[in-house]
């Protein structure tokens, strides 16, 4: 079990270490760099480290078995979205990727509410000085009726920092997937913003299912890649698919069982038809972007339209089949 150091030593080595972390420019689509821009001769590296940066290989299966342990995670989730409801969506995924690392490490602990908004202050907390957000703990300390001391949040750091490891520029599916992206012909940009943009739609959803924790990012990356082609670029999928599945970076046996369990989260809850990706930003930030929807009525099959409307902007249009795709068959 771990043993929190001392407040002396938490007010200088807390503070100290994560400004050196933050100092890197972490993004999560480049953890191992200080840039924006995808570096290839780094990608081995995260395809090697990724799973130290999963929660534990029995998590998933603890919380399918206990009724409580997944109705703990959710609340915890829950109160995390509340908490950095008014930050970057990106920021809160962190934050949930930290708090399932720690609940994996540490087990489940005791049932009451204020331990589900502690931890959540604590892994936001955390998640904003790495992302080096302006974050202030007294604007959400009254959330929820509990409020809690600096000294108190920062204990719960340094638990969640211990069972972490420090290992805090998490390796995310965001890490992977221009690296799958770029597999994707035709290369045209505004193909592979829209491309890019539907699948980072679906990982931000893909998180809140715990039947996905089980899988490496990466495959979580390549399966909502894959799913999102099949929505908007149907004629392209087959070659798609081929690329993924013969990459040598992928168990193409893992790869189906991840996409199978990802299709229902895809399509659960998905009412957006039209989503802008802009095609004056180079290199498009996918994670920083506010997609804009509007209704549509879209009759049979899955038709796809790439299309400008004088404003600059790309529209891809989708039309949903709310049926399982046999993509490996």
């Amino acid at each position: 079990m771990y043993s929190p150091p001392s407040l002396l030593y938490l007010s200088s080595e807390l503070n100290s270490e994560l400004q050196t972390e933050s100092s890197m420019d972490f993004n999560l689509e480049n953890p191992l760099t200080n840039t924006h821009e995808l570096h290839f001769d780094t990608i081995p590296s995260l395809f090697l480290i990724e799973s130290d940066h999963m929660p534990s290989k029995d998590y998933a299966k603890i919380l399918k078995e206990m009724d409580f342990d997944q109705s703990f995670r959710r609340e915890a989730i829950s109160s995390v979205l509340r908490v950095s409801c008014n930050f970057d969506p990106s920021l809160s995924y962190l934050a949930v990727n930290y708090l399932d690392r720690f609940l994996s490490s540490q087990g489940i602990p005791q049932p009451k509410p204020w331990v589900f908004k502690l931890l959540a202050l604590a892994c936001v907390s955390l998640a904003a000085k790495m992302k080096e957000a302006e974050f202030y703990i007294a604007d959400i300390l009254g959330d929820g009726g509990f409020v809690f001391d600096t000294q108190t949040i920062q204990k719960m750091e340094v638990l969640i920092l211990g069972a972490l490891n420090w290992r805090m520029r998490s390796i995310t599916p965001f890490s992977f997937i221009s690296f799958f992206i770029s597999l994707f012909k035709p290369n045209d940009p505004p193909s592979r913003e829209a491309l890019k943009a539907r699948a980072c739609e679906i990982i931000f959803r893909a998180q809140n299912d715990i039947n996905l924790l089980e899988f490496r990012p990466s495959l979580t990356a390549a399966s909502a890649v894959l799913y999102a082609c099949h929505e908007l670029f149907p004629m392209q999928f087959l070659c798609f698919r081929k690329a993924i599945s013969n990459s040598s970076c992928v168990n193409k046996e893992n790869l189906l069982q991840c996409y199978d369990a990802m299709q229902e989260t895809a399509m659960d809850g998905y009412e957006s038809q039209f989503d802008t990706v802009s095609s004056s930003d180079t290199p498009v930030n996918v994670l920083d972007r506010h997609f804009s929807s509007s209704e549509s009525e879209i009759t049979g099959g899955t038709a796809v339209t790439i299309s400008t409307d004088g404003t600059g902007k790309i529209w891809a249009e989708k039309g949903l089949k709310r049926r399982k795709i046999s993509a490996f068959l």
